[in-house]
C-alpha cells in the first residue's frame, strides 16, 4: 500500500500537471500542418480565445478579404458562427460546420428568417463568401471551420453570434443550439495595415486575465491548500513538517498577494468590472495577511494562550482557503475562461480533496504513524 507521503508527493504532481494543461495556450495549436491554402499560413493573423473551448483566427488582407479559422472542441453535432447587425439571431447570417455520422466534413451558410428550426435557412445568408471553397475538419478534438469574406470596405467591429449543439443536423436542418453566446470582434486588428496584435488592448487584457488566473492557481489552488494538508496530517515528522508547513505558505501567500495586485490592475487599466470577485479576494489576502502577523506574535507550546492561538490560526486559514477556492471558481465562469481552466481546476481541486480524504482514513486506522509525539525530545519552538 502506498504510504501517506508518498500519496501526497503524487497529488502534487498531478496538480501540477493540470495546471500545466491550464496555461497551455490554445493559440500554440499549429493549424497551418492540415489546413489547405489559403488558411495555412496567414499573415498578421490575430488569434483570441474567445468563448468555452472556442478560438478565433482571423486576418484582413488590404483589399479587404477577411480570412476566418473557427476551432473548438468538438464530439458531435454542429459548430456556428454568425454575423449579426444588431447582435441578434433573427436575420443574421452564419456559417454552420459538422463531420456526419459517416465521417463527411460539411459546412454550409444558414440564414435565420426566424428562430425555428425550420426558420434558419441552409444555403441562404448574406456573407460575402469568395471563391476559396469554406473548409472543415476534425484534427484531435478539435473542429476547424476556414472560409473568405470579400467586403467593399475594411471589416472593423461586428457582433459576433457562436453557437453549439451535440445533436447533428438532419437534412440539413439545424437542431436548437445546447449553448450560444454573442461577443464583438474588431476585425481591423488584423490588417496589414494595423498594428501588431500583441500589442492590442484586448490582448492586453486576455494575457492579464491569464495570469490572474495562474498565480491564483499556483497560490490559493495549490501552495496553500497542500500547506494545510501538511500541518494537519504529518506532524509526526516533526521538524520536517513544520519547514514545509512554512514553506508552501510563504510561496502562496506570494502568489496570493501577487494574484491580488494583478487584478487590481485590470480593474485600473481595463475597467474589468467583477465586484463579487474583487471583494471575495481582498477579503481572502486580508486574513492571510492576519495569519502572516499572527505568526511573529505566536505563543510558546507551555502559554495558556497557545490553544486560543491555534484556533485562531486553524479556522481564520480554512476561512481564507474557503474563500479563495470559490473565487477561483467565480473567476473562471466570469471569464468565460473555457473548459480546459474548468477541467484543470477540476483535477487540481479533487485532487485536494481526495489527498484529504485518503490521509484523513490513514490517520484513523494508524494513529500511532501520524502521532505528533516525537520518540525523543524535540525543540519545542514549533
Amino acid at each position: 500500500m502506498i504510504s501517506g507521503s508518498r500519496f501526497f508527493v503524487l497529488t502534487i504532481f498531478v496538480s501540477i500537471v493540470a495546471i500545466s494543461m491550464v496555461v497551455g495556450d490554445e493559440c500554440n495549436d499549429d493549424v497551418n500542418s492540415f489546413l489547405p491554402f489559403p488558411y495555412a499560413n496567414m499573415s498578421h493573423v490575430v488569434c483570441k480565445q474567445i468563448w468555452n473551448s472556442f478560438v478565433i483566427r482571423y486576418s484582413q488582407s488590404k483589399d479587404n478579404v477577411v480570412t476566418i479559422i473557427l476551432s473548438a472542441t468538438y464530439t458531435s453535432g454542429y459548430v456556428a458562427m454568425g454575423f449579426s447587425k444588431d447582435g441578434m439571431m433573427l436575420n443574421s447570417s452564419a456559417m454552420v460546420g459538422w463531420i456526419t455520422r459517416k465521417g463527411t466534413p460539411v459546412i454550409k451558410q444558414y440564414y435565420a428568417e426566424g428562430f425555428a428550426p425550420s426558420q434558419v435557412k441552409h444555403d441562404k445568408g448574406e456573407l460575402p463568401l469568395t471563391s476559396i471553397p469554406p473548409f472543415v475538419t476534425v484534427y484531435g478534438a478539435k473542429i476547424h471551420l476556414a472560409y473568405q469574406l470579400k467586403y467593399p470596405s475594411k471589416l472593423k467591429t461586428q457582433p459576433i453570434l457562436l453557437a453549439f449543439s451535440s445533436r447533428y443536423p438532419q437534412h440539413h436542418l439545424l437542431a436548437v443550439h445546447d449553448d450560444k453566446t454573442t461577443i464583438n470582434i474588431d476585425f481591423s486588428q488584423g490588417s496589414s495595415s494595423s498594428s501588431s496584435s500583441s500589442v492590442t488592448p484586448a490582448n492586453n487584457l486576455h494575457r492579464s486575465k491569464t495570469t490572474h488566473g495562474v498565480l491564483g492557481l499556483l497560490g490559493w489552488g495549490l501552495l496553500l491548500p497542500y500547506g494545510a494538508i501538511v500541518a494537519r496530517y504529518f506532524k509526526h515528522k516533526d521538524p520536517l513538517w513544520y519547514y514545509l508547513h512554512l514553506g508552501f505558505q510563504f510561496v502562496g501567500f506570494i502568489f496570493a498577494v501577487a494574484t491580488g495586485i494583478v487584478g487590481l490592475n485590470m480593474y485600473n487599466k481595463f475597467s474589468f468590472h467583477a465586484p463579487a470577485h474583487k471583494g471575495i479576494g481582498i477579503t481572502a489576502i486580508v486574513l492571510s495577511v492576519l495569519q502572516v502577523m499572527a505568526f511573529f506574535i505566536r505563543p510558546d507550546k507551555e502559554s495558556k494562550h497557545r490553544k486560543y492561538w491555534n484556533w485562531y490560526h486553524h479556522y481564520v486559514g480554512r476561512i481564507a482557503l474557503f474563500f479563495g477556492a470559490f473565487n477561483i471558481l467565480l473567476g473562471i465562469q466570469l471569464a468565460d475562461a473555457g473548459s480546459s481552466w474548468k477541467i484543470g481546476y477540476g483535477f487540481v481541486l479533487g485532487a485536494i480533496i481526495l489527498t484529504s480524504i485518503v490521509l484523513e482514513v490513514l490517520k484513523l486506522k494508524t494513529p500511532n504513524k501520524f502521532s505528533s509525539n516525537p520518540p525523543f525530545p524535540m525543540d519545542p519552538v514549533h
